[in-house]
């Protein structure tokens, strides 16, 4: 089944059956791994990517409800070398041990801060509730979503100037 969508700011045309999984499409199809899948149940939140700007849990979504639609993946998100503000934070704060569910918190991240640019670490904590990190204490993480939405506004009032 051919699915056309626009896959980090390019137009995509993908045949596969109409079964196949957004993380399954991306990895297995686009050749872009940085979605990771932990679980395949929707509860740990390593898949998470943005949909038509809105996080989404990759791993139980069918790639037909791509077509016509936006997706980005953490692949999409850097400038070139230019990391997002938010990538950046992650790196800056120490936001991540092995990396695994990075991909999938950063991609979290960035829905909260767009949909809460100053979000209290109480906030932060509850947005997070559906992306699990077994190696810390989430500590640094909160420390690098709010470096992270101070870092997006200040790029938004830069770009506005």
């Amino acid at each position: 089944m051919p699915i056309s969508f626009t896959l980090n700011g390019r137009s995509r045309t993908a045949d596969v059956p109409s079964s196949t999984l957004v993380s399954d499409l991306l990895r297995d199809h686009m050749n872009l791994t940085g979605t990771h899948v932990g679980c395949d149940t929707s509860q740990c939140g390593a898949c998470v990517v943005l949909l038509d700007g809105e996080a989404v849990k990759s791993c139980t979504l069918l790639a037909p409800v791509l077509a016509g639609r936006s997706l980005t993946t953490i692949e999409g998100l850097a400038k070139g070398e230019k990391l997002h503000p938010m990538q950046e934070a992650f790196h800056t704060q120490h936001g991540l041990q092995c990396g695994f569910c990075t991909p999938g918190m950063v991609m979290t991240a960035i829905d909260l801060v767009n949909h809460n640019p100053v979000p209290t670490e109480a906030e932060i904590r509850e947005g997070l509730e559906g992306n699990i990190c077994r190696c810390t204490g989430y500590q640094n993480i909160v420390k690098a979503i709010q470096a992270g939405a101070a870092a997006m506004a200040a790029s938004t009032t830069a770009a506005a100037a």
